[in-house]
């Protein structure tokens, strides 16, 4: 690929972030950084201990550093971002201004049936469809306003949603600057 930027995956727990995301990598050679993985690495707890441990408020702010740590990472790479970073407008505003930002939506039934049951997603434990329904009005407006790109991921397989991606990516991403001669 020709191009260097961030692409930055947003969506729901269950939207296909993470495969999506290894996957463009695989494809690009560019690294991937995923938000829970960032977390871990800086605070060494998944985000569920982190929320048994001390509550959603402490989870947002760790989910913050480890995105703020994965836009730190030069273009090009692929970071996806946790579904809740989208709640906090600096982190909307540090989102919209670092690459171009992908929206992989999904709707209610394909989220609940992709993340139920994982162990690293708390939110579904007792909360299930009517959680996923309510979380996604609170949140589609915001992933929508941060969204270069949005690609739907019900009943696709993740190798073409990512061929869509690196389509449209192709586009919207400037030409690689020529290596200067030595």
């Amino acid at each position: 690929m020709t191009t260097a930027c961030r692409v930055i995956l947003v969506g729901m727990m269950g939207s296909g972030k993470t495969t999506v995301g290894q996957l463009l990598s695989d494809r690009t050679g560019w690294p991937y950084h995923d938000n829970d993985e960032l977390l871990d690495r800086l605070f060494g707890a998944t985000p569920r201990q982190v929320l048994a441990r001390s509550g959603e408020a402490r989870l947002r702010e760790t989910e913050s550093s480890a995105l703020a740590l994965g836009l730190e990472s030069p273009a090009p790479c692929i970071i996806a971002a946790a579904a809740g970073t989208i709640l906090d407008e600096p982190n909307r505003r540090v989102v919209r201004a670092a690459g171009v930002v992908v929206w992989l939506r999904a709707t209610v039934e394909s989220l609940n049936e992709r993340a139920f049951g994982a162990e690293h997603r708390p939110w579904l434990d007792s909360g299930g469809k009517p959680w996923v329904r309510s979380t996604l009005l609170e949140r589609d407006p915001l992933y929508a306003s941060v969204a270069d790109i949005i690609v739907d991921t019900d009943r696709r397989e993740p190798e073409e949603i990512a061929e869509q991606i690196l389509g449209r990516v192709s586009e919207l991403c400037p030409e690689e600057p020529a290596a200067a001669p030595t």
